[in-house]
């Protein structure tokens, strides 16, 4: 993909389809302003468009009809988003004219842009490292005020910033042992040496919090996948309706009601959560509630977290113990529901399990069930100034760097010769360089850039 960049004008919408005020279409490259030339008629004379200056006037089709009245800019390179020339013209946000502005220009032999062409480009032409490029997806997908904040972290370099400087210092000690095997003769000193793994035990340690951050990064990236899961008939789908405040799930009083699982987001303390609705977990013959349940069971191994639903009114039925020995006890919560009737339940039979006591019917205890939610997971609430990582390549190039410096300091330990230690910090700096995209294998931009939607 790098080698094979195309000198092309692009031409895309920036603005997401549908009716709306304003519409953006964005240009990119050397015949964006040329091309804008041809159609645009300013207000006012122009005899040179001002870059980063917007332009009131109208776009004129190929006939020299009227097309729209609109608002213009030029962006010259290299202060512009890609690091080209771009023109962006602001039109009336209506479906219709925006495919006629846009078709007007791929007619005048500019290209449709592919999906997250844009910022490839901005890439390529380093006016973003990778790891801020994939930040853009992010910061246009989040769900949550605080995936927001992570998304604009990293966009403004903070995750970057460390690599860098990992990097800098990783090549620096990579540059006296490449010394030494250039120069034979001259050997590598005991303190030396010493110093050349204290840098290294340094960087590595560097590494550790990064990782140990990713779960809560995740989290915040993706959401949270939270289960409803219990016997039928005990509240499920009206636990989800209650969370969700609406009447998402149907509710009757007839077991098995829900026979495939119910998703919908919602955010609990600037937590995104995908809560899960299921079907009831119990013997059947019929074929269909059966398909149901084995669902379910299986939605079980992915969750991050189980709310295991009991009837705080009934007895434990062998069904609730079923249920009970499918969930891991270190990812589920017992939310003993009907409190709003006398308590039968023992609730000791489920041992090892925090209990919360709700009424779907009447709303008690939600809010505390909420709050026990939240507190599980540390990524609730404001992004901490401190970087985290949530993207699972970050997380692999990461844990493939700090398993070669690993493997270096075992090298030195067992005197081996110096050529092995520099494969190891090359190996080092390569798994870093795939986060900011210096050593990242033209197949993962691919899927990257691939994730992106059009004029992005």
């Amino acid at each position: 993909m790098k080698s094979g960049f195309s000198e092309e004008t692009i031409v895309a919408p920036a603005t997401a389809v549908g009716e709306g005020g304003i519409g953006i279409i964005r240009l990119s490259g050397t015949s964006a302003e040329l091309t804008l030339q041809r159609f645009f008629r300013p207000s006012r004379s122009v005899d040179v468009f001002e870059s980063h200056q917007l332009y009131h006037g109208h776009l004129l089709d190929s006939s020299g009809s009227l097309l729209d009245e609109v608002l213009a800019v030029v962006m010259r390179a290299p202060r512009s988003y890609t690091g080209e020339e771009i023109v962006e013209v602001h039109c009336h946000g209506g479906p219709v004219i925006i495919r006629q502005i846009v078709d007007l220009f791929i007619d005048a032999g500019l290209r449709l842009a592919r999906p997250g062409e844009f910022t490839l480009r901005a890439f390529l032409n380093g006016r973003l490292d990778l790891s801020r490029a994939e930040a853009v997806i992010d910061l246009i997908r989040s769900r949550s005020e605080s995936a927001s904040q992570l998304a604009v972290r990293q966009l403004d370099g903070a995750l970057s910033r460390i690599i860098y400087d990992l990097r800098e210092r990783l090549v620096e000690n990579l540059s006296l042992i490449e010394a030494h095997i250039d120069f034979p003769d001259e050997d590598i000193s005991p303190p030396a040496l010493a110093n050349l793994c204290a840098n290294v035990k340094k960087a590595r340690d560097e590494i550790d919090p990064l990782l140990a951050s990713f779960d809560s990064g995740r989290v915040l990236r993706e959401g949270l996948n939270v289960l409803i899961l219990g016997r039928p008939n005990v509240g499920k789908s009206s636990l989800l309706n209650a969370l969700l405040g609406e009447s998402r799930a149907i509710v009757t009083d007839i077991p098995g009601t829900t026979r495939d699982t119910v998703e919908e987001s919602f955010v609990i303390s600037g937590l995104p959560i995908r809560l899960i609705d299921t079907a009831g977990v119990h013997a059947t013959s019929d074929p269909i509630e059966a398909e149901g349940v084995r669902r379910a069971t299986e939605k079980v191994k992915t969750a991050d977290l189980v709310l295991l639903v009991v009837d705080g009114s009934q007895e434990a039925s062998p069904d609730d113990f079923f249920a009970f020995d499918l969930v891991e006890k270190d990812r589920a919560l017992l939310v003993v529901n009907k409190s709003d009737c006398p308590a039968v339940l023992d609730r000791s039979r489920f041992s090892g399990l925090a209990a919360t006591p709700v009424s779907a019917k009447n709303g008690a205890g939600l809010d505390l069930l909420k709050d026990k939610i939240a507190s599980l997971f540390s990524a609730g609430g404001e992004v901490s100034e401190s970087t985290m990582i949530s993207d699972r390549r970050h997380r692999e190039a990461l844990l493939r760097s700090r398993e070669a410096l690993n493997r270096f300091l075992a090298s030195v330990q067992s005197a081996q010769e110096p050529e092995f230690l520099a494969l190891d910090l090359r190996e080092a700096l390569h798994a870093l360089g795939e986060i900011t995209g210096e050593t990242t294998p033209d197949e993962i931009l691919d899927q990257i850039f691939s994730r992106f939607c059009i004029g992005k």
